[in-house]
C-alpha cells in the first residue's frame, strides 16, 4: 500500500530536523494522553453528578478511545490525498474544538459524544505524526527518536491525573478539556514552522465499504461486551446480536482486505514474522495495562475515600516508573533485540501487577502499593515502545503510512477493549454489594452509603477490585507468547 510515490530525499531529511519534529510531536502527543488519562481519575466525579452508572461513565473514556481507532485506519488514504502536514494541524485544530464541546457538555449522553469527536481527530495525531517523523528519520536513530516521543506518554499520564484531580476537586471537571486550548494553539504554531512541506504523491481511492465494516465492527463488539456486562450475562438478544454482527463485520473486513486492491489496511504486513510478533504482544499486553488506569482511581476514592487529587498523586510512581523505563529501553531498542528485551519487559510488568494485586484491600499501606507501580509501570514502559520500534523498523520508507496505522490502530483499539473488559469485570463483581442497588448501578449506590455502611462493604469492594486485577494480570501473561517470536538477533546493517 502506497501513499507517496517518492520518499523525501537525504537533504529534505536533513532539512527536516528530526530531533526538533519530535520535540513538537511530545507537545501534540501529551494533549492526546491527557486526554486518555485525565477522565479516569474523573469517573467517580462524573457517576456521581451525572446520576449514571459505571457501564455508561466508562464510554467517556472508551467512547473516546474507540473513535481514535475508528479514524486510524483512514490515516494512510488522508495523508496520500492532503499531506501529512496539513492533515496534522487540521487534526490538532479539530481536536481544540472537540475540547471546547466536551467542556460544555450539559449531561453524560452529550459528554459521552463530544468526547467521540475528540477522538476522532486525536486518533490522526500519532500515525499522521509517525509517518512525518519515519519519512525524517533514518533506521539507525528510530529507536532514540521513539522513545523521545514516548515522552508524551510519560508526561500525559504523569499530569493528567495530578492536573485533572486538582481541578475536579478545586474547580470544574469541565477545565479538563478547557485546558487543551492553549495547548493546540501553540502546537499548531510550531508545527506549522518546523514540519517540512509535503511532497506530491499518488492518490488512491478511500476504501469506503472497508471503513464501514471495521469502525462499526469494534464498536458493537465492544458495545455487546459492555451491554453483557450491564445485564450481567451474554445470553440476551441484546447483547448476543451487536457481538455476532461486530465479529462478522470485522472478519468481514479482513476477507476483504486480503483481496481488493487496495484496502483501508494493508494485512500483508502480517505476514512478516517480526510484524505480526510485534502487533501480537501490544494487543494483549495494552488490553491489560491499559484497562487498569480506569481501576486505580476508582479503587482509591470508592475504597478508601480518597479525593480525586490525591487519586491523581498517588498514581505519580506509576507513570514515573513508565516513563523512565521508556527512555531506556528507547535508547537500548536500537542495540539489544526485541526477542531479549520485550518478554523480560513484560516479566517486570507481570511481577509488579502480581505484588500490586496480592496486597490490595481496604487498608492496604501505601507505600506497598506504590513500590508495585513503580515496577508495573516501569514493565509497561519497556514493553510498549520497543515492541512498536519492532513493528515498524523493517518497513520501506513507502510503507510507513501502513505500518503506523496498523501499529496505531492494534495499541488504541486494545486499549479499548481492555477498559470496557475492565468495567465489565468490575461491575459485575460490585453487583449485589449494596442492597437495593439497580441492575449495574453499584458504583452510584455506593455514592449514597453512609459513612458507617460504606466501612461495612469497604474489605467486599477492595475483593471486587483485586479480582479485577487479576483479570487484567492474566493478558499480560499471554502477551508473553508472541514476545517470544520476536527477533533474538540484531539485524546485519
Amino acid at each position: 500500500m502506497t501513499t507517496m510515490t517518492q520518499a523525501p530525499s537525504a537533504a529534505a531529511g536533513r532539512t527536516a530536523r528530526p530531533m526538533a519534529i519530535v520535540l513538537v510531536l511530545v507537545l501534540g502527543s501529551i494533549m492526546i494522553a491527557l486526554d486518555q488519562t485525565v477522565v479516569n481519575v474523573a469517573v467517580n466525579r462524573l457517576s456521581a453528578d451525572f446520576d449514571a452508572p459505571l457501564g455508561t461513565v466508562q464510554w467517556v473514556a472508551t467512547g473516546y478511545s474507540l473513535a481514535l481507532g475508528a479514524v486510524i485506519p483512514s490515516a494512510a488514504w488522508a495523508i496520500g490525498r492532503f499531506g501529512a502536514r496539513r492533515l496534522y494541524l487540521a487534526a490538532i485544530a479539530a481536536f481544540a474544538a472537540g475540547s471546547m464541546l466536551a467542556g460544555l457538555a450539559w449531561n453524560i449522553e452529550s459528554l459521552i459524544a463530544f468526547r467521540v469527536v475528540q477522538g476522532l481527530s486525536g486518533g490522526l495525531v500519532m500515525p499522521v505524526g509517525m509517518t512525518i517523523l519515519l519519512r525524517a528519520a533514518g533506521p539507525d536513530r528510530l529507536g532514540r527518536l521513539m522513545s523521545t516521543l514516548g515522552l508524551a506518554i510519560l508526561v500525559g499520564p504523569l499530569a493528567g491525573p495530578v492536573v485533572g484531580g486538582w481541578l475536579i476537586d478545586e474547580v470544574s471537571w469541565r477545565w479538563m478539556f478547557f485546558i487543551n486550548l492553549p495547548i493546540a494553539v501553540a502546537v499548531v504554531a510550531l508545527a506549522a514552522r518546523t514540519f517540512p512541506r509535503d511532497t506530491a504523491g499518488e492518490r488512491r481511492p478511500l476504501d469506503v465499504l472497508g471503513l464501514l465494516m471495521l469502525s462499526p465492527g469494534l464498536a458493537a463488539l465492544l458495545y455487546g461486551v459492555t451491554a453483557g456486562g450491564d445485564r450481567g450475562g451474554f445470553g440476551s438478544a441484546a447483547v448476543l446480536v451487536p457481538l455476532a454482527g461486530g465479529a462478522l463485520l470485522v472478519a468481514g473486513f479482513a476477507a476483504r482486505a486480503l483481496t481488493v486492491r487496495n484496502p483501508l489496511i494493508d494485512l500483508r504486513p502480517f505476514r512478516d514474522r517480526t510484524f505480526a510478533a510485534a502487533t501480537g504482544t501490544l494487543a494483549l499486553f495494552a488490553s491489560g495495562y491499559f484497562g487498569t488506569m480506569l481501576l486505580l482511581p476508582l479503587y482509591l476514592q470508592v475504597v478508601r475515600g480518597e479525593s480525586a487529587t490525591v487519586a491523581g498523586l498517588l498514581g505519580i510512581p506509576f507513570a514515573l516508573g513508565s516513563g523512565t523505563a521508556m527512555q531506556v529501553a528507547g535508547r537500548i531498542a536500537d542495540r539489544v533485540p526485541p526477542g531479549r528485551l520485550v518478554p523480560v519487559s513484560i516479566a517486570i510488568a507481570l511481577t509488579g501487577f502480581t505484588l500490586f494485586t496480592v496486597q490490595l484491600s481496604a487498608d492496604a499501606p501505601y507505600w506497598g502499593l506504590c513500590a508495585a507501580m513503580l515496577l508495573m509501570g516501569a514493565g509497561g514502559g519497556a514493553t510498549m515502545m520497543p515492541a512498536m520500534t519492532a513493528a515498524t523498523r523493517g518497513m520501506a520508507r513507502e510503507q510507513a503510512p501502513a505500518a503506523s496505522t496498523t501499529v496505531n490502530l492494534v495499541n488504541t483499539a486494545s486499549g479499548a477493549i481492555g477498559t470496557a473488559l475492565a468495567s465489565v469485570v468490575l461491575s459485575a463483581l460490585m453487583s449485589g454489594l449494596v442492597p437495593g442497588a439497580p441492575e449495574g448501578g453499584a458504583l452510584q449506590a455506593v455514592h449514597g452509603l453512609t459513612p458507617e455502611a460504606h466501612d461495612a462493604i469497604a474489605g467486599q469492594l477492595s475483593d471486587a477490585f483485586r479480582h479485577t486485577y487479576a483479570f487484567a494480570l492474566g493478558l499480560l501473561a499471554l502477551a508473553l507468547v508472541p514476545a517470544l517470536f520476536l527477533p533474538r538477533r540484531t539485524p546485519a546493517k
